[in-house]
């Protein structure tokens, strides 16, 4: 598998849930060492868009990934891309 996708498009409105998927995705990518995760949050006013970037730059999210891109063309979806190394472990 080369990439998760995770659509919040379903729970948008619950915070718990969105930053539970959130951080399964996370855990799943690390520990089967996939490159990418495809976030889905839409367009709409932002405000899952925000709640996903202040999600990903949380330390113990952030010392998870190398880098988080916006998509150029959809301004709804996120991708976070992962360098995998032995030294780095989920907590």
């Amino acid at each position: 598998m080369s990439k998760i996708k995770l659509d919040l498009h379903d729970i948008f409105n619950k915070g718990d849930e969105i930053d539970s998927e959130l951080n399964r995705v996370v855990e799943e990518a690390v520990e089967h060492r996939i490159p990418t995760i495809e976030i889905i949050c839409g367009k709409g006013s932002g405000q899952l868009k925000k709640h996903v970037q202040r999600f990903l730059l949380l330390p113990r999210i952030k010392n998870q990934y190398h880098r988080v891109e916006n998509d150029g063309k959809n301004n709804g979806r996120i991708f976070v891309h992962f360098k995998h190394d032995n030294s780095k472990a989920y907590h």
